[in-house]
């Protein structure tokens, strides 16, 4: 059975992704993980995360995966005792000296090897579980053919797999930039994404004129990456050995993680079809690509600067349902008489709704719900539920 695996940038979007079907999130603590820009959770926040996730039959993944200097370690070692205490189903590691550390101070703690180590072959996956690593999340700059090959030499142990979200042009993650550009070490969870910059040349050693680098007479990013996308290659990568599809993106809103897992979720259940494909248009991104899973690939580098738009907009979430009428709190402005659709892990998933009768937190009637995050209700002919959304068609 394979699990699909989501991220989890605070404990609202951990309800999120768990309500539209993801079987495990991965988060980080307040410290050592690699997106220290996310929300991120406390000591108390982790406990909270665990115990919601267990009682619904899920799991959390702990991300503790910098590149650790000395001075991290009785920091560490405090922390790996706590989520082992907390029963967490498993930490991400990349660092040989933070994976030593935590055999030997949390034992009891499974350990899973992060994309930042850059697993690439059979030997260093091998490597890790005779350590004691229960699972290799493995390198993006593997095709499914090298996927399948480290699976035939090392049966045992688990493989995940990114399947979708924003793309690194660095060797999974490895990179510099950010700390030479801005003093902020990628490598330590504060990647500010020089990659997405606009870069221009000068020549004589800094003394000559700029110059713009064009490609195609459309853009200069020339290091900025379009997203993943192995939506409808799921079944490939399990064919290969893969047992966990990960989705990239704790610094992502709620509304892309419904969107993105409720898409994923259906795929896995009942296979890929274009209009589950198209669901991934509607959340804001770049151009697609499937990386390097076929092969070697040119095509990765996006010469846009910006994401673009996705085809629906964030409007509502469903905050109850009761005599034909739906109580919602509004994100993004909604009038009288416009059509909204439904975003739901149920079988109300992509109906329609026209906005009819719409009053107030008061209960008065009104023709334009502005107010960002008030409360607004109007007649509904479905029974939606607590954690559904509502977007509206661009």
């Amino acid at each position: 059975m394979c699990e699909l695996l989501a991220p989890a940038g605070n404990l609202g979007k951990l309800k999120t992704a768990l309500y539209f079907g993801a079987d495990a999130v991965y988060l980080g603590g307040k410290l050592f993980s690699l997106r220290s820009f996310a929300d991120n959770f406390t000591d108390e926040e982790l406990g909270e995360a665990i115990r919601y996730a267990h009682a619904r039959g899920k799991k959390v993944y702990v991300c503790a995966n910098i590149f650790a200097k000395d001075a991290d370690f009785r920091a560490l070692e405090a922390h790996f005792r706590l989520l082992e205490a907390l029963g967490a189903d498993a930490v991400l590691i990349s660092d040989p000296g933070v994976f030593r550390l935590c055999r030997r101070v949390a034992p009891r703690l499974p350990v899973h090897i992060s994309t930042q180590a850059n697993t690439l072959n059979a030997e260093a996956a091998a490597l890790w579980q005779d350590l004691g690593a229960s699972r290799v999340v493995l390198a993006r700059e593997l095709s499914l053919a090298e996927i399948a090959a480290i699976h035939e030499k090392v049966p045992g142990l688990e493989l995940e797999a990114f399947v979708h979200g924003a793309m690194c042009i660095s060797y999974s993650g490895r990179c510099l930039l950010s700390d030479y550009f801005d003093g902020r070490s990628s490598n330590r969870g504060a990647c500010v994404q020089a990659c997405r910059y606009r870069y221009r040349i000068q020549s004589d050693e800094g003394r000559g004129e700029w110059y713009d680098i064009e490609e195609d007479g459309r853009g200069t990013y020339i290091l900025n990456s379009k997203d993943l996308n192995m939506s409808a290659h799921l079944a490939e990568f399990a064919a290969a050995g893969v047992t966990s599809f990960k989705i990239e993106g704790r610094m992502k809103s709620e509304y892309y993680l419904a969107t993105v897992v409720n898409a994923y979720r259906r795929i896995l259940d009942g296979g890929y079809t274009e209009a589950l494909g198209r669901e991934l248009l509607c959340t804001a991104g770049r151009a697609f690509t499937t990386a390097y899973a076929f092969g070697k690939n040119p095509g990765t580098v996006s010469y846009d600067n910006s994401q673009q738009k996705g085809d629906c907009g964030y409007i509502a979430n469903v905050r109850g349902c009761a005599a034909g009428r739906v109580k919602v709190e509004m994100r993004n402005r909604f009038r009288e008489g416009e059509v909204l659709e439904v975003l739901s892990p149920d079988e109300n998933f992509s109906k329609e709704i026209p906005v009819r009768d719409l009053r107030d937190a008061e209960g008065e009637p009104c023709a334009d719900a502005k107010l960002v995050q008030a409360e607004y209700s109007f007649i509904c002919p479905y029974l939606l539920h607590e954690g559904d959304l509502l977007r509206r068609r661009q």
